[in-house]
């Protein structure tokens, strides 16, 4: 029988164990950038004080996006006043069924505008658009519409206490998620009566930036949501404000241990989510395709810049063979390049900063004494902020890729004979945010469910997240959780 399509010229080349895919850009069509993003506060976009702004530039190809404002003391004081007057007379007083229907409002405008916010997460962040599009922007609707529904539910969260709100309250989130870490905030914050004065990443400012715009839209009264960009002095006038009741932080451990030091001794309310050190512990009765898989998408679809990344692997010593043929084969199909293509798997790494860190980190790898494998197919792009995709084995747990946050594409690859010894090694980190256990056995995912050190622990999957269901970690990595109603406790006072 001949084939009607043998005359049909395929242009598709083959390389390694990867397709070279056509481009397929998302367009930007949907998306409009100011010149110049001043500060949003009292319901206003308000010029800083001080007349300095710096640039926010693309991780990509290091262009220019906007100019952002750069705030003082004097804006921060401007916001919290601002934040205090609609908690006193507006956003506090208000019938909890109408703060509700506001969030639901706002949900359904992020819904029909997801579109341009996550061209706007990955132009800004670096991350590829498909983490932007299938899981970030559904996360951030879905926080804003949980929070929404328990509005005028708080007693039944809280059965046989009071809540009430705190107050005003700060929060400064980091540039690995910067929406959804905005929504992961504010939804249960305003969710309780509080009103807030957020302050973004200074490389990532421009989704919460744009999420005012929207809150304009679902015409939010004034004040009940104020956004003063700038870099580590400008979170900090926030953290030091006598007007702020609470404090919630997103971001590095050694930052979240100054903030704790400042509020010590003082009346403000602290919730921190830090750093961390996550290990995957993959059994030898395991389904390895799905535990590699879930490996992979843990620390490099993300580019690693996840406080919860696996980014330690320990195999047991039966399988580590037959899993790193898999996980070196997989690294092989990876797609680096323009993270607003839909076939990229890793995109670009947020600032030259954390480019050179990363760097640093793995250089020291190599001088300790661990093996580096990268795939042979990557070719990465002149400009911009890149990293390979990379894999360390012969790694023991003294070195420094084993017991550093790295915040890259890199994973450290351990094994173990027995789960003693591999909850044993898990548990050896000051850290103590999440983990991922891979075996077909009930019994031994309770059993290690049981002895991991983590906050968040995961079985047969990784990185699955909701809003219904707390997160957070403890020791370096912080305390307090976000979402589900653990979350909504710590935007409350439950009196008796």
């Amino acid at each position: 029988m001949s084939d009607s399509s043998s005359s049909v010229s395929r242009p598709e080349l083959q390389f390694g164990n990867a397709w070279e895919y056509a481009p397929a850009p998302e367009s930007l069509g949907a998306l409009t950038l100011r010149e110049r993003y001043d500060h949003f506060i009292n319901g206003k976009w308000k010029a800083p004080e001080e007349g300095t702004y710096f640039s926010t530039a693309n991780p990509a190809n290091e262009d220019t996006l906007a100019d952002v404002a750069e705030g003082s003391h004097k804006d921060v004081d401007r916001a919290v006043k601002a934040a205090r007057k609609a908690y006193d007379k507006t956003w506090g007083p208000m019938p909890a069924r109408e703060r509700g229907k506001f969030l639901f409002r706002l949900a359904r405008i992020i819904q029909e505008r997801a579109r341009e916010l996550a061209v706007l997460e990955s132009l800004d962040g670096g991350k590829p658009i498909k983490e932007s599009r299938d899981i970030d922007l559904p996360l951030v609707a879905a926080h804003f519409f949980y929070h929404a529904g328990w509005a005028d539910k708080l007693n039944y969260a809280f059965p046989n206490r009071n809540p009430r709100p705190v107050g005003v309250c700060g929060q400064i989130i980091p540039w690995n998620f910067p929406l959804l870490m905005a929504a992961w905030k504010l939804a249960p914050a305003l969710a309780c009566g509080n009103t807030v004065v957020l302050k973004p990443a200074e490389t990532t400012s421009l989704t919460a930036l744009h999420l005012m715009r929207l809150c304009e839209e679902a015409d939010l009264p004034p004040g009940v949501v104020n956004v003063v960009t700038g870099h580590g002095e400008t979170g900090a006038a926030l953290v030091k404000h006598p007007g702020i009741d609470k404090i919630a932080f997103t971001g590095s451990t050694e930052v979240g241990k100054q903030i704790a030091r400042e509020v010590a001794g003082s009346s403000k309310r602290l919730t921190l989510e830090l750093g961390g050190k996550a290990a995957h512990i993959l059994m030898d009765d395991a389904a390895i395709d799905q535990a590699v898989e879930g490996v992979i998408r843990g620390i490099f679809f993300n580019q690693g810049h996840v406080c919860c990344a696996g980014s330690r692997l320990f195999v047991q010593e039966s399988i580590v063979d037959d899993v790193m043929t898999r996980l070196t084969n997989r690294l092989q199909t990876l797609r680096v390049g323009n993270p607003l293509d839909k076939n990229t798997d890793v995109g670009a790494i947020n600032s030259r900063e954390q480019l050179e860190r990363i760097r640093g980190h793995v250089a020291c790898g190599c001088e300790e004494g661990a093996t580096l494998i990268q795939s042979s197919t990557v070719s990465l792009p002149e400009k911009g902020y890149w990293f390979a995709p990379s894999i360390f084995t012969d790694v023991t747990g003294e070195q420094t890729i084993a017991r550093e946050e790295i915040f890259g594409p890199v994973l450290s690859v351990m094994t173990f004979r027995t789960p003693k010894e591999a909850l044993e090694r898990a548990n050896n980190t000051p850290y103590g945010l999440s983990a991922g256990v891979w075996t077909q056995k009930g019994s031994k995912i309770f059993a290690m469910a049981q002895g991991l050190k983590g906050g968040v622990l995961w079985a047969n999957t990784y990185n699955q997240f909701d809003p219904a269901s707390p997160f957070g970690g403890y020791q370096e990595s912080g305390f307090g959780r976000e979402g589900g109603r653990h979350g909504l406790a710590a935007y409350c006072h439950l009196d008796f």
